[in-house]
Order: C-alpha cells, then structure tokens, then sequence
C-alpha cells in the first residue's frame, strides 16, 4: 500500500511561467570597441537612407534656385530686348479716357525732339495716319506710338503699354469706364496713367488736385503712379519709366507669334488666259515686326474679324526704324550698283506644301457611318431588360428644337384658363419685341422653366422628346446618344486638357522660322479684297500666327459674367459679337450653369447675379484668352454684355433644358389627392405616369391613375397635402448650340457715350 506522501509529485512549470534575462558577465562590446572594430564604415542601410535625404533637399534646393534665376534671366532678357536692336520697337497706345483731355497734345509732347528724339518714320503703322516711330538714342531704345483713335481693342491685343491720358478733376468718364471694362477682360498690358493741366493750378491746389485724382484712380489702379505731362521734361521721364518698367505677360499673346502691320499691299490673283471670272482674291503683302515667339511659314494665320489663311513665303525687308542709322542691317544684301550701294529684299523661307498646315475647318462628314445592322437577339433581349429598370422617360421622334422653344416661350404661367391666355397673346402681338422680351424673362423669373400643356395638342407628341429624371445630380444621361448632324462636322480630343499642354510646351521651345524682333514681310494667300478695303478706311491690321489645330471647329465653353452697365435681357440662341483671345466672329450661343456635376441645366437668360458658361460653335483656342460679348443693335452699334474667359473645349458636356408642367390638387385625402389642369386628356397621363412629381412645399410622389377623360389624376405622395400647394413635373432634354459661325464681323457704328460727354466720329470698340 503507497502511502499519500509518496504519491505526491513536484510542481511543473506550465508555459505561461515568467522567464527571466540572464546576468551578462561583462563580455558584451562597448561602443568604442565597435567603432573600432568597424574602423569607419557603416551599415548599408543606414547610409543608403541617410544620405539619400540629404541629396534629395539639396537638389530640391539647387533646383528652385535654378528655376527662380531662369526666370530672373528670361524677363530681364525680354525687357532689355523690347526696344532695343535686337528686339521689336516698344509699341504704345495712347488711350484718352474723357472728353475733355488733348490725347494730340500728349502724342506731340512724347516726340521728344527737344531731348534729342529722332522721329524717323510719320504714319509707321498702316492705316494710322497719326502714328509715328521714335529713336531715343539717348535711351537706346526705338518707341511706335500709335494715338488715340478707334479699333482700340485690337490695338491693345498687340500693343506693349498704354498711357492713359486722364482729366484733372474727374479721370475718366463714363466712356473711360466702358473702355476700361473691355480692357481689363480682354487682358491689360503694362500701363502708365499721365494727367495734363496739373502744372496750370495755382501752388496750393496742385497736391489737392493730386490727391483727389490719386484716390479716384486707386479704384481700377491701385497703386498706380500718377505722372504730369506738361512740359518736354516730363515726357522725357515718361519715356524712361515705359523703357524701363517691367512688362506684364499676357498668356494668349505671348504663345503665338503676332505682328501690326507696318506696311499692306496687295495684288489681285491673276485670271488672265483661265476665261474664269474674277475672284475676288489676291495676295496680301504685311510687313511689321514679329512679336511673341518665332513665326513660321508653314502655319496657318488668322486676320482678326476676316478669318484664317495660308503662308506662301516670309521676306526680310530693310527695317525701317534702325536704332542706329550706321547699323549693318542683317536682313538684306547691300550690293554697289554704279557706286550707289542698292539693298535687296531676301527671301527667308517659303512654305512647304507637304509640311504646310491645312485650312480644313470642318471634318469630313461620311453618309455612311449612319449605317447600322440590324441587332441580334441577345442585344434586344438585353435592351429590354435595361428598359424594365429604367425609370427616365424617353422616345425617339418628334420635331424641331427651334419649333419647340417658340412654343414654350410664347405659353404663360398663369394657370387663369384659356381665355386669359388667349388675351395675353393678343396684347404681346401689339408690343414691340424689346418689351415681349422683357415680359419673358420677366415671367420666367417669377415662374422658373414653368410652361402651359397646350388644349389643341397631345402632350405627348408636344413634349415627347423630354423624358423625366429620378434625379438631376446621380440619374444617367449618355453623351453619346442622338447626336445632331452638326456633330458629325466638329472636332474632339480624346484629353482636351494634355493636347493643350502639349501644344503650349512645344510653342515655348519653338526655335525656328522668324525670330521675334525681325522686320519681315509676310505673303498671306487667298485674301478676299475687303481685307485691303478694311486698311484703307484707316482701321489697322492684325495678324496672328496660330497654334496646331486651332483652325478647327468644336464645341467651345466661355465662363462669362453679366456686365452691370447691361440691363437688356439676352436670351439663349440669340446672335452675339465675340472677342476671344485674337479672334472676332458671330455665333448664337446657349447658356447653362456653371457646375461640377456631369449634367448642366440650360439658363433661358443670360443671369446678372451668378457667372454663366457660354457654349458655341467656334474654332479650338487653348485657354488662357479673354472674352468679351457684345451684343449688335439694329442701327449698327453694340453694346458691351458680358465679360469672362476661355472655359474648355468639350463636346460631350450635356446641357439639359427643363420644363416644368404643373397642376393643381383638386381633392386632397391625407396622402393622395386628385389633380387637374397638368394634362387634359387620359393618354397624356398614361404617357407620363412614369416621371416622378413634386411639389412646391417639398413633397415627392408619382401618379397612380387617371381619372374619367378629361384629365383628372390620382396622385399619391410622401406626406400630408396642403390645398395651396402646387403640383408639378420637371421634364429634360438635351439642347446645343445654333451652327451660325460667321468669322466676318462687320464694322459696328460709334460707341454712345453717357450725357454731357462726346465721342470722336471714327471711334468704335472693335
């Protein structure tokens, strides 16, 4: 028998036991031993990370030190270029911004004679009578002064500053403010603000006037320096501060290669020996300075308010404004003729057919790729599973665009009856348009896109191109789907914004062709004679080199807000004058919300209290480029609508135009109620029932039946029905631009200015 004690065992430690370090005995290594052991290398690792961080902020470093002294290098070489030999004249529009100021005067002081200017060349711009170019040696800079005169916003795209000429009491008046409104859109160049009649003050008025004038300035110019110009020597310092101040850079200029003609002519394509009538073209012969970037032959140019045109060669004629008469000119050949030393024009480069650029605006449209086959069975099984699950209401046919918004326009929102209406359209007959307008967008602003179910149509046939949405914002709509035929005319990008990238970095390292500064003579092709018609009336010319693809056609969006010295309504697809960037055309655009969503809605009128997106058909400029709206009165002058900038190009952004149809609950039992007046007869309500409703309080619901013949429904909502509330339903459908691009602007009649002011006869804003 074992007794309990030698039955009992000793304790097993289970794996949770704690388990303590050892005691080191002292034979670990200190740090000077490893030190020394290692005698100076480290660990891979430690090297690798350390050292790569340390390169990383010096090379950032280095970096953005060497870009900020490019930077510094490129503007201090482009300023000391502006004026000098190598580099264009420095080109100055004087701008008088009220009546009563001499612009004359302040053009015959900035001669300068009486500090050594030389003028060397009277009329040097064609078309400008008053217009002359001055060497400074003293400065060793050549200025070209063009006066104050019409066309200006043409002038001011190429010109290099402007002197504003200011009255010494008021600044400018209201014509002053409508220049300066135009200009700041379009983009201001560098600029000086000069006043006269300062130094004919008493002593003690002179700081007073100062001052006032100072504090009238700051609104447009803050911190602007205000100079007198009364005397030679206050030219002479006026002339320093145009020279040496730093010029600003306007994007849509100084990326494509642009010149004022100095010099046109112009010869007549030859029809002898063909037996063909004339054409009325003929070859253009501009001959100015080249500013911007280098200017090559081979691309397309574009004659601001007569379209595009193709190169043939580039000469290099003498220059006409040398800065020093001993200066061998590198342009021409000097050669002796009988001990008269004769120069020669040379020709520097002639296009070349297989590089050339083509003037093709428009794509070439297939008759063919309407073709389809007929689907198989899958895909019509799969398209009616889709349709189950849709709840947008669409159909395939029905009629025009135009016919459609005559009608909505012309019905009211006055739910009175049949008869009320019918008087209101009698009384619209006798009004003039200027006031049927206003009435419309008067009533379009009390009742948003509300539009009446006409009595002696089909609301199905009158709106059946709409379809309803479940939801504005996350609902589907294919950009794709019934295109109109003019799409099948324009131009897209697969990246709008990387072709633009890709263009611009191009042009920056363009090194080739004409290099800014050169006087040269450019051989324009194929130009009609009213070009040469527009010089001789004393309008000047512009001409600008574009960029690839900027010749095509697509779909162009403006971001553009309201002007406040417009009141007139401007409704959608309503012709407009545009200035954007050097282009000047006509077209009918459409106006739409300026949101980030991937639907927009279509706004009837162009908005004062919110900036609206202009889409039109026009060609592809690369942003950035101002843009100005005009809009043209039927006696021949415009007013000045909005004002904005280049958007995008994006053919695929879907506009959505909404109406809205409304009734009135007739019963009202908790939720349901029985509503009339939104259709009239039960096929409508049949048709519709799908498309979800709303009220004006907030509710949502959908019709459950039609009720009787006549148009009674039965509608069911979410909550409670109030018997003041309105029921209606938002209807979409998707809208585009009116193709009416016409690139030939004709010349608008003077501007009017406010009362108690006058306007120069030949002035106008184009």
């Amino acid at each position: 028998m074992v007794s309990g004690a030698e039955q009992q065992q000793g304790h097993r430690a289970g794996v949770y036991k704690q388990k303590n370090k050892g005691h080191k005995h002292g034979k670990h290594r200190t740090k000077g031993e490893i030190e020394r052991e290692n005698k100076g290398r480290v660990s891979v690792t430690a090297l690798t990370k350390k050292q790569r961080k340390e390169t990383r902020k010096m090379d950032k470093r280095h970096k953005a030190n060497q870009l900020r002294r490019n930077k510094k290098d490129l503007v201090l070489t482009e300023k000391r270029r502006l004026g000098s030999r190598d580099g264009p004249p420095h080109l100055v529009a004087v701008v008088a911004l009220h009546a009563g100021v001499d612009a004359e005067a302040v053009t015959r002081l900035l001669r300068c004679e009486g500090a050594g200017g030389l003028v060397r060349e009277e009329s040097s711009v064609c078309g400008v009578s008053d217009s002359f170019g001055l060497v400074m040696p003293r400065f060793k800079q050549r200025f070209t002064f063009l006066p104050d005169m019409h066309s200006l916003l043409d002038v001011v795209k190429v010109a290099d500053s402007l002197v504003f000429v200011l009255d010494s009491t008021e600044g400018w008046d209201s014509y002053g403010d409508h220049c300066l409104s135009c200009l700041f859109s379009q983009g201001l160049p560098t600029h000086a603000l000069v006043c006269q009649g300062v130094s004919d003050l008493a002593v003690k008025k002179r700081v007073d006037s100062r001052r006032a004038l100072a504090k009238i300035s700051e609104i447009r110019f803050p911190g602007a320096r205000l100079f007198p110009l009364d005397s030679d020597q206050d030219a002479t310092l006026m002339l320093r501060h145009l020279g040496a101040q730093r010029q600003r850079r306007l994007g849509f200029r100084s990326r494509r290669p642009h010149l004022l003609a100095q010099q046109v002519s112009y010869t007549p394509n030859s029809s002898e020996g063909s037996g063909e009538a004339p054409t009325g073209l003929g070859t253009l012969r501009v001959s100015g300075y080249v500013r911007g970037c280098p200017l090559q032959v081979d691309r397309l140019v574009h004659i601001s308010g007569f379209g595009d045109f193709l190169l043939s060669q580039i000469d290099a004629p003498i220059d006409p404004l040398p800065l020093n008469s001993m200066t061998p000119r590198a342009n021409c050949i000097v050669f002796q003729d009988g001990g008269v030393e004769v120069a020669s024009v040379r020709v520097l480069m002639k296009a070349d057919p297989a590089r050339r650029e083509s003037l093709q605006a428009e794509a070439e449209v297939d008759p063919m790729d309407g073709e389809q086959t007929w689907p198989t069975d899958t895909e019509l099984l799969e398209r009616a599973v889709t349709l189950t699950y849709m709840i947008d209401l669409w159909s395939q046919c029905g009629g025009s665009d135009e016919e459609d918004e005559e009608e909505e326009l012309n019905s009211t929102s006055d739910k009175g009856g049949a008869d009320q209406r019918y008087d209101e359209h009698m009384d619209e007959a006798e009004e003039g348009e200027g006031l049927k307008r206003y009435r419309e967008a008067r009533a379009n602003e009390m009742f948003p896109d509300e539009v009446d179910t006409p009595l002696d149509q089909s609301a199905k046939n009158r709106f059946q191109r709409y379809r309803g949405l479940k939801s504005f914002r996350s609902s589907p709509w294919d950009p794709l789907e019934n295109l109109p035929a003019d799409y099948s005319r324009i131009f897209q990008f697969q990246s709008f914004e990387r072709t633009r990238r890709r263009v611009l970095a191009e042009a920056a390292q363009e090194e080739e062709g004409a290099m800014v500064g050169w006087y040269v003579t450019l051989h324009v092709m194929d130009v009609p004679s009213t070009v040469m018609e527009s010089v001789q009336a004393g309008r000047p010319l512009v001409l600008v080199s574009l960029l690839p693809h900027e010749q095509k056609m697509s779909v162009m969006h403006m971001l553009v807000r309201r002007h406040p010295s417009n009141t007139d309504p401007i409704k959608s697809k309503e012709e407009l004058v545009f200035h954007c960037g050097f282009r000047r055309f006509r077209a009918c655009p459409i106006f739409s919300q300026h949101t980030s969503a991937d639907k927009h809605k279509l706004e009837r009128f162009l908005r004062a209290d919110a900036p609206t997106v202009v889409s039109v058909y026009a060609p592809i400029t690369f942003p950035t480029a101002g843009v100005l709206l005009f809009k043209q009165r039927e006696d021949g002058m415009q007013d000045l609508v909005g004002t904005g900038s280049l958007l995008s190009c994006d053919p695929q952004r879907v506009v959505l135009k909404r109406i809205v149809l409304s009734g009135h609950p007739f019963k009202i039992n908790r939720r349901s109620a029985v509503c009339r007046y939104m259709f009239f007869n039960r096929d409508d309500i049949l048709w519709f029932k799908p498309v979800e409703l709303r009220t004006k309080w907030g509710r949502r619901g959908h019709i459950k039946e039609a009720l009787g013949t006549h148009g009674h429904m039965k509608c069911v909502f979410d909550s409670q029905m109030r018997s003041q509330d309105t029921v209606m339903m938002n209807l979409y459908k998707r809208v585009y631009p009116r193709w009416t691009y016409d690139p030939y602007v004709p010349l608008p009649l003077p501007w009017v200015k406010g009362e108690g002011t006058q306007v120069p006869d030949d002035f106008d804003m184009e």
